[in-house]
């Protein structure tokens, strides 16, 4: 059995220490106990369209498609939204229904039409509270005293940023309340109600966090997030209903499944994963499955083929179903079963162009014996990462897999020879494998045989880049003599016990190049060549896996199930279960009677969520079984543990009195002056607020929260284009779609207000905005973004507890405690920190100034290949000792560590500045003629005129934009200025620089451009402007390509002779062919007179015929005899006098 908690319950001897402590624990409390603070909760589900107003539907994130609104809209007549622009569709199309019409993907943010849409999904908010039975009732209060949920969507970055864009984006929604109308109610006027907002989407991201707070008014709830991801193996059957594509749903958790199995890893890309999935089930080949990091989950039965292949050079012991390793990736999951692997693709089809999910699961490296998966917790490059460790026939080499976009693709690394042949052994394993993306290194733990048959192990690095292959480190055979000390330095000269050295794995943090290598012993190093033994953790136990945080701490887990803390930067290790601490806790547990703890009870996995540590675990409680998601108590745990180690019993009087020491140096930790998050986080926030419903309780219908779901989708998609290449006369990305609108805002306010807006519906533009002004909390930011020179400063306020002044030789005051700043990568950023000393306050003030020193990045793209780095702030002698008490349980202080990332950050570009542009082209030219067929998006330039760009530097973050003031090169065009690259491959142009004049000689692309019509040829040069190896002013690399329109480009001498040449030969044809035709005319008319007179003559000779009868036939032939002669003399007489006329003329 491997219990999570004490078995049996504390016994009644430290029942007495427990109460005193109970006092002393709960005295901070009990001012509080005595208002009777209601403890709530915020409660969130996914709802589907056809799902809304149902109280009990819970829906999963299946569905990737957006549906049509257009109905909806189409009420909105007389409203600040523009007809024209919600479809683009003709008239003929304005019929259709708004909930069921499907897109498909292809109409995601990346849409051209101007549409407004809606999201497959909304977010039902509620909120619970203890000792209250109706959650109904609560609801209902909290509306009618104006509580309004904020809802925060955070967008995770994808992990490809050659596809997409790489941003930090959020938007915040009000929710809008929303009246069930499942069931009837005539005694009250509100009965079961919601507030819901939709759950937008983004392309390239399926991870979400879902931040939920309260508006300020109604009852106190603590904010709370929730992960609502996207679940790529899932689909609708035929029946609609879901089923995975992985296999088959198990809906009964078994005990055996659970009871007296080791906990394993939860392994996974860290802030990438949307599913995550944790084997280990015995004799099953079943894996846990959840989309929501555990607050839900699914038992799956995998549909794999189950092979064993034993061969000579894999040699299996015995065949079992069990799914050992298992790891998920933003896209796909890896399962090791036996010595085979699968993995399988999910679908989503907001990360690919084209559907790359499986159908099946798919065998791969099937002719290896594979030993181990390992881990790669961090992406790279836009692609994730796995190993593989093979045995047999490839011992000594890594399968190296690469996953991107969905595909995967294994290498054998190294790629020449073997580990082995490359240290000059013959018998070696490797044990574990550590890839550090940053620098393409690949470290190994390999395990070595000697001629002796004695085992030893060497730390061991390869260069993916160069194929260079070196011993970093021989690990001891045995474990050193500390003598009493909390570390030790490895230096070759110290002494060493009889216990041998037993390495298991490796853990690295990629932040401050933290390397630990651990098995019964911990061994850390910051270079990966001089190690630390940490001597508190005891040698008789043996370490199973390491949870690691990747923020300053780490958990440890034994293979006796025991549990253990590490501080980064200390080195003191903790242990967290079983301890005394524990027991207190759980007796503390049992008096509030939680529903989270059992006697008998078996830990799952232990993991990190947002900087917190959770167990699953599986409790069986009068004999039900159930698994469930719990806080670890670090800081609980470590309070105590300082409560019980260092307390004395003083007699006063007749009674014995408890007082305790504290071993931390301050009472108060403020961090203060503290600059605006944007500029550092990144973050880019959208604020979208439902529309105004004429109602008089102010609940929404159908119809309105598909408005607001048409109008988020509209603010998102112009946050989309707006990343394109002609800047904007406002830097604004919502500028465009109020700009026609925003004269006519009292108008719209006025009807409103006498609700007489059309549909019962006020869209107020005022409501959809972007945020530049976020001020700063409390506290350090999640990750800091640092450019090129640039800092980040801050205070600490620290109050001590000695009250007495110190002072130094020369009468200064000193400080009473000290703060120390770590860098992990001292040689590319630096720290100053400046003190004073409030003797009157007891307190002291440090000033925190971190800085790049420019020396350690080059020129990249915005978001590309950042490199991590980190800051720990920390009191010198208060790690693990001080602990600030908050509405959600004690805080660990005195150790802040802060990611920094160095590089381009994201979220700046650069811009084409067409308004000035055209200012100042019509002021120097002193004239400006556009094209023909004006294109307001893209005004042409005069070839002839000389031309001179602007540029802007744009921040979408905090909407600054001002005039690129760096230089930059290009090849379309020639200056006056003669400065070019190295290469002599670009012209190098800065702000004051001469203006462009456009060249199109012979060869170039624009040279000898055909007119197609009367006007003069037009030419759309593709230009690149980029300010890399000319701009050492940041680590930005600036690269903007756009069409420029230039009109009026002259013809070539060739072709301009050539239309010359043609041109006057038409011309003179055309004075030749008049001449010869009014010379010709006279004969002409003749000759057309003569043909008139013939055809007339021989008309005039038939109607001259008579006819008789057949009695008169004889006088008819004798008449018409004469008179065919008298005809025929008649007309030689006239030709005779024609011929007579011709020759006297």
């Amino acid at each position: 059995m491997f219990p999570v908690g004490p078995a049996p319950w504390p016994r009644l001897r430290v029942l007495w220490a427990l109460w005193a402590l109970l006092v002393v624990l709960l005295a901070p409390w009990r001012l509080w106990a005595i208002q009777e603070t209601q403890e709530c909760t915020w409660q969130v589900v996914l709802n589907n369209l056809e799902s809304v107003g149902k109280n009990d539907a819970i829906d999963h994130f299946v569905d990737q498609e957006l549906y049509t609104v257009d109905k909806v809209f189409d009420l909105l007549v007389d409203a600040p939204i523009d007809r024209d622009e919600v479809r683009g569709l003709g008239a003929d199309e304005w019929e259709r229904p708004w909930s069921c019409t499907l897109l498909g993907s292809g109409h995601l943010l990346t849409i051209s039409l101007q549409t407004y849409l809606g999201f497959p999904y909304y977010l039902k908010i509620n909120y619970s509270c203890t000792g209250e039975v109706s959650s109904e009732a609560l609801v209902r209060k909290g509306h009618l005293t104006g509580l309004k949920p904020v809802v925060l969507v955070t967008f995770q970055s994808p992990v490809n940023f050659h596809r997409w864009k790489i941003e930090q984006l959020q938007i915040q929604m009000e929710a809008a309340p929303f009246r069930s109308p499942a069931e009837r109610c005539d005694a009250e006027e509100v009965c079961l109600m919601s507030w819901y907002t939709p759950m937008p989407i983004k392309n390239g991201s399926v991870v979400m966090r879902v931040d939920v707070s309260s508006n300020g008014l109604g009852p106190f709830i603590p904010n709370k997030r929730f992960h609502v991801n996207i679940n790529g193996f899932l689909e609708r059957g035929r029946d609609h209903e879901l089923q995975f594509t992985v296999g088959n749903e198990l809906f009964h958790l078994i005990p055996r499944h659970f009871v007296n199995v080791p906990s394993r890893p939860l392994w996974y890309t860290v802030d990438q994963t949307p599913v995550l999935i944790l084997g280990g089930i015995p004799e099953e080949k079943a894996i846990l499955l959840t989309d929501t990091n555990f607050k839900d989950f699914f038992l799956v039965e995998l549909s794999i083929d189950s092979c064993w292949v034993g061969s000579f050079y894999c040699p299996q012991a015995s065949f079992t179903a069990t799914i050992y390793d298992a790891i998920a990736t933003e896209s796909t999951l890896f399962i090791r079963q036996n010595q085979l692997i699968y993995y399988f693709t999910g679908t989503y089809t907001t990360l690919y162009e084209n559907n790359h999910g499986s159908e099946r699961w798919v065998r791969v490296l099937a002719n290896e014996c594979i030993k181990r998966l390992c881990p790669v917790h961090f992406h790279s490059n836009g692609s994730e990462y796995v190993m593989a460790l093979t045995a047999g026939k490839n011992e000594g080499y890594v399968h190296f897999g690469t996953i991107t976009d969905g595909l995967v693709s294994f290498k054998l690394l190294p790629r020449d020879r073997s580990v082995c042949n490359a240290i000059l052994v013959d018998n070696c394993s490797i044990t574990w494998a550590v890839f550090i993306a940053g620098d393409y290194n690949l470290l190994m733990l390999v395990e070595i045989v000697g001629p002796t048959s004695s085992k030893y192990f060497q730390v061991v690095s390869y260069d993916l880049v160069s194929d260079y292959l070196v011993v970093l480190y021989t690990i001891p055979e045995f474990i050193p003599d500390a003598r009493g000390l909390e570390f030790l330095m490895i230096l070759g000269t110290e002494s060493y016990t009889n216990f041998p050295m037993v390495p298991k794995g490796m853990s690295y943090n990629p932040y401050n190049n933290l390397l630990l290598i651990w098995g019964n012993f911990l061994l850390q190093s910051f270079n990966s060549e001089n190690f630390i033994y940490l001597a508190d953790f005891p040698k008789e136990l043996s370490i199973k896996y390491l949870v690691n945080s990747f923020r300053g701490d780490m958990a440890i887990v034994t293979e006796n199930e025991e549990i253990w803390y590490l501080l980064e930067g200390s080195y003191q290790v903790y242990q967290l279960f079983p301890s005394k601490a524990w027991e207190v806790y759980i007796s503390l547990q049992v008096l509030q009677q939680s529903s989270r703890y059992a006697p008998n009870e078996t830990m799952v996995t232990l993991f990190y969520e947002d900087n917190k540590l959770y167990q699953l675990v599986y409790l069986i409680d009068n004999q039900q079984g159930r698994l469930i998601k719990r806080l670890m108590p670090v800081e609980q745990l470590l309070m105590y543990q300082q409560i019980s180690k260092e307390y004395v019993l003083e007699r006063q009087g007749s009674h014995l009195t408890l007082s305790f020491s504290n071993f931390c140096p301050f009472t108060v930790m403020r961090l203060q002056e503290l600059p605006n998050p944007q500029i550092y986080t990144r973050q880019e926030r959208y604020r979208a607020q439902p529309p105004r419903v004429l109602e008089p309780w102010g609940f929404h219908s159908e119809n309105s929260l598909a408005v607001y779901q048409g109008l988020v989708y509209y603010l998102l998609s112009l946050h989309s284009k707006y990343d394109k290449p002609y800047a904007d006369p406002v830097h604004d990305p919502t500028w465009r779609w109020w700009k026609n609108k925003k004269q006519d805002q009292d108008y719209y306010f006025y009807l409103a207000n006498n609700w007489r807006s059309t549909g019962s519906v006020h869209v107020d533009m005022t409501s959809y905005e972007k945020i530049y002004d976020l001020k700063a909390e409390n506290e350090l930011p999640e990750r800091i973004f640092l450019d090129k020179g640039t800092s980040y400063s801050f205070s600490v306020f620290l109050t001590t507890r000695k009250p007495e002044v110190q002072h130094g030789p020369s009468f200064q005051v000193l400080s009473p405690v000290d703060l120390a700043v770590v860098l992990a990568d001292p040689d590319c950023i630096e720290a100053m920190v400046k003190e004073k000393v409030l003797v009157n306050r007891n307190s002291v003030l440090f000033w925190v100034t971190l800085s790049d020193k420019r020396s350690c990045f080059d020129q990249g793209i915005s978001g590309h290949h950042l490199m991590k780095t980190s800051m720990l702030v920390k009191v010198l002698g208060s790690s693990g000792h001080c602990f600030q008490n908050t509405n959600r349980g004690p805080r660990m202080q005195s150790n802040l560590m802060v990611p920094v990332l160095i590089g381009c950050p994201p979220g700046k570009r650069l811009a084409f500045d067409i308004t000035y542009t055209l200012q100042y082209n019509r002021v120097q030219n002193k004239h400006y003629f556009d094209c023909v067929k004006v294109d307001p998006e893209m005004p042409c330039f005069l070839f002839r005129d000389i031309f001179y760009p602007f540029f802007l530097i744009q921040d979408l973050v905090t909407g600054d934009s001002g005039s690129f003031q760096g230089r930059t090169g290009s090849l379309i065009w020639t200056t006056e200025n003669t400065t070019t690259t190295e290469d002599l491959a670009f012209n190098i142009m800065s702000h004051n620089s001469l203006g462009i004049e456009w060249l199109c000689l012979e060869n170039s692309p624009c040279h000898d451009t055909i007119p197609h019509n009367i006007f003069a040829p037009e030419f759309f040069f593709k230009v690149l402007v980029s300010n890399r190896g000319v701009d050492e002013s940041t680590y930005c690399d600036y690269q903007l390509t756009f069409l420029l329109h230039i009109h009026g480009l002259p013809l070539s001498a060739r072709r301009a002779f050539l239309i010359l040449l043609v041109s006057a030969s038409l011309f003179v044809g055309l004075v030749i062919l008049y001449i010869v035709c009014c010379l010709l005319s006279p004969y002409m008319v003749k000759v057309c007179n003569i043909l008139r007179w013939k055809i007339n003559s021989i008309i005039g000779l038939e109607s001259n015929y008579t006819y008789s009868t057949p009695s008169d036939s004889r006088a008819f032939s004798h008449s018409g005899t004469v008179s065919w002669r008298s005809s025929r003399l008649n007309s030689r007489v006239v030709y005779k006098g024609a011929e007579e006329n011709k020759a006297e003329t």
